[in-house]
């Protein structure tokens, strides 16, 4: 951890996390015009968005910022990978870390990491089936699109939302803050795919106003005190390769986990590697 990381991660050990975000999902779903449009300017000069990229270019027609936050794109500009054997980029992003589940343990940064069992909300019989497994984790910044979509076909078997600390995602904070991922706010999927279990596991941050999945709408807020756990049996859902599972109002960061031998990340498929959704990261055994 550099001087730099530790005087922008200390912080945020005292920042009251919650508050703070729901005062931003508040001023994110506002109307004001005014606001949400000079907001939206900002965040697109900023962080260089791609508007030419969005189903809908007109700022002024967006409702409230997070209406342009959580946009849909045109049609054709996020292909998806198409061999049925392709492992498809569930998000825009960055790549954190990708690898190995080795004895139980997920690696956060150099010299850091947290265990799968802790990420799942502490069931063991849970974690087992991704023991030995694959992990990848992506980091989605404010310029990308914040719709998180399949990357295999699966039927949903279970949902968990995890309560938690709200720390920042990015690089200093995932060098800085043991057991980051472990220790935020989060919703796991669970869905039973052609080689297994396969988890999406949908990590909240400071100012990330909400959580949503397509079959449920808003997971958090309500932030509750103790893990809820919702079974999906008789008419669960079934989502195919690339349609949206999910979707963050505000960024964060998105977890995949495999089960032991049913699947290889590419092998350019590394930490710093920027993806775009849909693109082949892998392919099953």
């Amino acid at each position: 951890m550099t001087f730099k990381e530790s005087l922008t991660t200390l912080p945020q050990y005292i920042l009251p996390h919650h508050p703070l975000s729901r005062l931003m999902g508040k001023l994110t779903h506002s109307e004001n015009k005014t606001w949400k449009n000079l907001f939206i300017q900002q965040i697109i000069k900023a962080y260089g968005v791609n508007m030419q990229e969005a189903l809908n270019s007109d700022i002024d027609s967006y409702a409230s910022f997070n209406h342009f936050f959580t946009r849909e794109l045109k049609a054709g500009v996020r292909p998806l990978a198409n061999n049925r054997s392709d492992i498809a980029c569930p998000a825009d992003g960055a790549v954190s870390q990708a690898g190995d589940i080795s004895d139980g343990q997920i690696i956060q940064a150099k010299g850091k990491s947290y265990s799968a069992v802790e990420l799942l909300g502490g069931d063991e019989q849970r974690a087992a089936a991704f023991e030995d497994g694959k992990f990848t984790t992506i980091y989605l910044s404010p310029k990308d699109y914040h719709r998180l979509h399949m990357p295999l076909d699966g039927t949903l078997k279970e949902m968990i939302h995890i309560p938690g600390r709200l720390f920042s995602v990015n690089g200093a904070t995932a060098n800085s803050v043991p057991r980051l991922f472990a220790r935020n706010e989060r919703v796991v999927a669970i869905f039973e795919t052609e080689i297994g279990p396969m988890a999406l596991i949908l990590v909240g941050a400071i100012f990330v106003a909400s959580i949503e999945t397509v079959w449920h709408g808003e997971v958090t807020p309500p932030t509750a005190k103790e893990i809820r756990t919702w079974q999906y049996q008789e008419d669960a859902p079934h989502l195919k390769r690339g349609q949206e599972m999910g979707r963050f109002n505000m960024g964060s960061t998105i977890i995949a986990l495999y089960g032991k031998d049913v699947m290889n990340w590419q092998d350019d498929f590394i930490a710093g590697k920027k993806v775009k959704l849909g693109e082949k990261i892998g392919s099953i055994n």
